[in-house]
């Protein structure tokens, strides 16, 4: 998020609309009349305005030399170098967090929450091959904090140097009487951009293929509703419970904000390193809803599960709420954050790359004759 748009903290409307004007109590009927200002109703346009400052420092980090103009404008300016493309091709995705969020609000810890956002939303762009090129955030609040917006925009710059984009605008607003004071919500769009005879899908998939796995950081961004019923519901875990099984003497609350893995500049890379043919960003779906969107008809993805152990969040989450394993794989990652679909030929390649660049990635399986399916076989190993 960022609040590079200096506007009004209660949304688009900056400080010349009507609303702002002071209305007089009481003056329809003639009684004892009392200026009402905009604080008064909840929305502090100061407030608003502190936060975009204690962030101009960490969103000026994210800049790239397309990037026109400084903070404060109404929209945000990128040139796009078309001169670098035959037939330029913008891709564009938006997403949140979900209720991630809750864990962080109960926690009172922000900055970590923006680099899940951002993962959410350039690995997606990503996956069709794009190059993340600007990403714009938008924050609600029940109360504006500038220190609480400025964490949250700390983590959201943060994630835009991991992705190599610019933070080029966003907004925050303030709505008292909708959210309590100490909620928010964050959501952002991001831009990119990928040669036309470049982009990666399903169209490229082949029999023989090698499917790669790359292990995710933990949960990610998904399935949190689940979670919080799971163990903080039913199993009245507490967040600062320390779980053995998770090592170095961790929480449960540092592990649920364990923040997401971004892949962007891993897969640009690999893009240049090896015949890729596809990525899939394991998001909402776990691995068989994901997967099964970059193949096409005439072929299956085979994926061992006996080839990785997942983190033992998962088995913490199944075996306290007693979910099947079907359940488990529709709605968490399972330990992989990303898959690639590469030529059989170039899977060592790949593999020694990413490894390189510290990703662990192993191959999961392979693509064979079918018909549009994802056969998970196997079984994961447990601790």
């Amino acid at each position: 998020m960022t609040h590079v748009s200096e506007r009004n903290s209660a949304g688009s409307n900056g400080p010349g609309n009507a609303d702002v004007q002071p209305w007089t109590a009481g003056s329809a009927r003639g009684g004892r009349k009392r200026a009402v200002t905009y604080a008064e109703a909840g929305v502090s346009i100061g407030a608003g305005e502190k936060a975009v400052e204690l962030l101009r420092s960490k969103v000026k980090k994210t800049t790239r030399p397309e990037v026109m103009g400084d903070l404060g404008g109404f929209a945000g300016l990128f040139r796009l170098n078309v001169g670098k493309y035959r037939s330029p091709i913008l891709a564009s995705s938006t997403d949140g967090v979900g209720t991630k969020l809750v864990i962080a609000q109960q926690l009172d810890i922000h900055d970590t929450i923006g680099i899940d956002l951002v993962a959410m939303v350039v690995d997606d762009l990503v996956a069709c091959g794009a190059e993340p090129l600007f990403l714009l955030d938008y924050i609600a609040c029940g109360e504006v904090v500038p220190d609480k917006v400025a964490e949250i925009g700390a983590g959201i710059s943060d994630g835009c140097r991991y992705a190599g984009c610019a933070l080029l605008g966003g907004e925050t607003a303030e709505h008292p009487g909708v959210l309590r004071p100490d909620e928010y919500d964050v959501s952002a769009t991001g831009v990119g951009v990928v040669e036309e005879s470049e982009i990666l899908g399903r169209d490229r998939v082949e029999p023989g293929d090698a499917v790669i796995a790359m292990r995710s950081s933990g949960l990610h961004s998904n399935g949190y509703s689940l979670v919080r019923h799971v163990l903080l519901g039913a199993g009245r875990m507490r967040l600062d419970t320390v779980v053995d099984d998770f090592g170095r003497q961790r929480t449960l609350g540092e592990e649920l904000l364990t923040p997401t893995q971004i892949y962007a500049k891993d897969c640009l890379g690999l893009i240049e390193e090896a015949d890729v043919r596809a990525f899939s960003h394991v998001t909402g779906g776990g691995i068989p809803g994901n997967l099964v969107r970059i193949l096409p008809e005439h072929v299956d993805a085979v994926v061992d599960r006996s080839t990785w152990r997942p983190q033992s969040i998962f088995d913490l989450i199944q075996a306290k709420g007693r979910i099947e394993d079907g359940e488990m794989e529709a709605t968490f990652n399972m330990g992989v954050g990303m898959f690639t679909i590469v030529s059989s030929d170039d899977a060592d390649r790949a593999m020694a790359y990413l490894t390189g660049r510290g990703v662990e990635a192993w191959q999961v399986g392979e693509v064979i004759e079918g018909t549009g399916q994802v056969q998970m076989v196997g079984q994961h190993t447990r601790g």
